[in-house]
């Protein structure tokens, strides 16, 4: 990715709130009533008033962290703090700026408390022990809803900021830098809007702007996975899902093999092992592929074509879940796959098990 690309990215009693999940809306005459009634109490008029803001607070904490379930906490003591403080909220400020100030630094918080998450094929050779690494979590398309919502332009920076690439290339920098880039980049608040967020100056803002992009400019790569899907289009990329699952689940090694670019990855955290170029992929692939019956479902996650995979068991007499697999396509070749074994199934929209009979009806 070309460093214009990366910038471009880059004292109440608690009441329960009911979230109102429709699209968010400009501040208007409704969000002053809701406001209103809110402060009076109204935990339903505050679910409404915040609802349409929960979704792209999850997916800005998600940046930040890296972890689905740690942006779930974030956001979800965000809007807790957010409740019990409400008559501290600046009326010319508005709600959406407030509750960005909340869930960046509630997530700064969280992200000072343990080292940055990675994958297996960015580890250094004198990393912490496989035991005591976080690992990247993968993030799901159906929580990214809320961007279909914005002007084209604003929808591509959305989503490709989600992108696996892009949160693993942020976790080298410190959070504060996260932040920053995130506010800016791809969010575009000004400059002393995000000084105001951050508790800063406008110059640190800037100084840690400049270091954040000369970071990722290095670390990402030419093209995002939106882009590339784009121009393979939806058949092509339809087409190239078949051929890959369908070569799993026949035990067609060969093929999945000429799918690969030369210098494909192949990874599967929590295991720190990982596989790089043709002959080793090849290598693992005859032992995994032919060793077991497989059954590949289609999924989205992080803006990138992927599959939810299941492997027979015989004691079950079902197919189990054996990983989230994500691939990065290169035009129509696959450049690297990142099989996620513990990721939650139910959260992608996937079954946490399937019958022979049932993976049919799916198919």
């Amino acid at each position: 990715m070309d460093t214009a690309t990366a910038c471009q990215l880059c004292r109440r009693s608690l009441a329960p709130v009911e979230l109102d999940r429709t699209p968010a809306r400009r501040a208007d005459g409704s969000d002053a009533e809701l406001l209103a009634a809110a402060l009076a109490g109204d935990g339903v008029a505050f679910g409404r008033l915040v609802g349409p803001v929960r979704d792209e607070l999850r997916a800005h904490c998600y940046r930040i962290l890296g972890s689905l379930h740690e942006a779930e906490d974030a956001v979800q003591e965000t809007l807790d703090r957010a409740w019990r403080a409400l008559d501290r909220l600046d009326d010319h400020s508005g709600i959406r700026p407030w509750l960005y100030r909340i869930a960046t630094n509630r997530a700064l918080t969280l992200a000072a408390r343990r080292r940055r998450r990675e994958l297996p094929a960015a580890l250094r050779p004198d990393a912490a022990p496989a035991t005591e690494v976080a690992w990247l979590q993968p993030y799901p398309d159906r929580l990214m809803a809320w961007a279909d919502h914005l002007d084209p332009a604003a929808r591509v920076i959305a989503r490709e900021s989600v992108e696996l690439a892009f949160v693993a290339a942020l976790q080298h920098l410190s959070a504060r830098q996260r932040a920053v880039l995130l506010l800016r980049d791809v969010l575009d608040f000004p400059a002393r809007e995000v000084a105001d967020l951050l508790d800063t100056t406008v110059v640190a803002v800037n100084s840690a702007l400049r270091r954040a992009r000369a970071v990722l400019a290095g670390r990402l790569p030419d093209r995002t996975q939106q882009r590339t899907l784009g121009t393979l289009g939806d058949p092509a990329r339809r087409e190239l899902a078949r051929r890959y699952a369908a070569a799993w689940e026949g035990g067609d090694v060969e093929t999945l093999v000429a799918m690969l670019t030369e210098e494909a990855r192949y990874s599967m955290p929590p295991q720190r092992a990982w596989y790089q170029g043709r002959d080793a992929i090849r290598g693992f692939l005859v032992e995994a592929v032919l060793s077991h019956r497989w059954r590949f479902l289609p999924a989205r996650a992080n803006g990138q074509l992927a599959f939810g995979t299941y492997r027979w068991d015989d004691d079950r007499a079902s197919y189990l879940p054996a990983g989230l697999d994500l691939l990065a396509l290169d035009g129509a070749r696959v450049t690297e796959v990142v099989s996620f074994l513990d990721a939650p199934f139910p959260a992608f929209g996937l079954p946490d098990r399937l019958a022979g009979d049932e993976f049919a009806a799916r198919r």
